[in-house]
């Protein structure tokens, strides 16, 4: 089978991905953003909505936040502080939508026994959960890169994808994040030292285009005056189903509960604020979960 490498502007759409799971991937982060997605919120206040969340926790959070422009802080006076979305960051609430909505239906659960029937049924996750778990298993580094590769090609081997992927390391380096991508269920084995995505790894291209739109798209004018990490000019001639814009190729076919939301080769709409109730499930959680291991989770 003739190989041939990826367009030449794909890798401004992945600098944008990576950076933009960069932003997400510390810990609570979030649980943060998300907690002042429908309101400002004093400091004091997030203490009820993220109970679990120690002070040194929080203000590091919201620090990381606020330089990447996400979250914004106005001071009224010395002791009124408040933190609130910026218009960058209400923009990022439908590309957590779409990442949430992949966790929900790839990452494994456990089976709980419901309390009114006594039936099992896979346990109900909190989309902040969903969006952490998933955002761990994305934002280790070369594992965009890596799914990238594979998206654009649909098989390759060990060694082109250490070259692609990885450039300026050896051969060797390219197994062990691979091993931790066929151990999370994105990537499978195919023929003589061959990978290829599996379901759930071809899944991802919406969630990779949602997140390239956000990355590529330009800040809005209010919030310019801000220093800005991520997002820039949009690239140009961009091609392949995890681009900002529409390929040639058909995207690989995912299921409905992954697809049934509007088109996303363009920048997603800011959509409504989040829930405490969609936020947490259908209440605060003593404590999140933690990742109890094995595919996807």
């Amino acid at each position: 089978m003739a190989i041939t490498a990826p367009p030449p502007a794909t890798p401004n759409d992945l600098l944008g991905v990576t950076k933009t799971l960069d932003l997400l991937a510390p810990r609570w982060s979030v649980w943060v953003l998300m907690t002042v997605s429908s309101q400002s919120l004093r400091y004091a206040e997030f203490k009820p909505r993220l109970p679990w969340l120690a002070d040194g926790q929080l203000h590091p959070r919201l620090r990381h936040l606020t330089n990447a422009s996400v979250i914004e802080r106005t001071e009224y006076a010395p002791r009124h502080v408040t933190y609130g979305l910026t218009s960058r960051g209400a923009a990022l609430l439908p590309v957590l939508t779409v990442i949430a909505s992949w966790g929900d239906t790839y990452l494994e659960k456990e089976l709980v026994a419901n309390q009114h029937t006594g039936v099992a049924e896979p346990e109900r996750i909190a989309p902040a959960q969903n969006i952490d778990d998933a955002v761990a298993l994305l934002a280790p580094r070369h594992a965009t890169p890596i799914l990238w590769s594979l998206q654009a090609r649909g098989t390759a081997t060990a060694k082109t994808l250490a070259t692609e992927a990885m450039p300026g390391y050896g051969l060797t380096a390219v197994y062990k994040p691979l091993e931790r991508l066929v151990d999370d269920g994105l990537v499978t084995p195919s023929g003589t030292d061959g990978y290829q995505l599996t379901a759930s790894g071809r899944a991802l291209a919406p969630v990779f285009q949602a997140i390239s739109a956000w990355a590529t798209a330009p800040s809005p004018e209010a919030d310019t005056h801000r220093p800005r990490e991520l997002g820039g000019a949009p690239s140009r001639n961009r091609s392949g189903p995890w681009a900002t814009t529409p390929t040639r190729l058909p995207a690989p076919a995912v299921p409905a509960a992954a697809t049934a939301r509007p088109a996303l080769t363009t920048m997603p709409p800011p959509g409504p604020a989040w829930k405490s109730g969609d936020l947490f499930s259908h209440q605060i959680p003593a404590r999140p979960i933690s990742p109890a291991g094995g595919p996807l989770r």
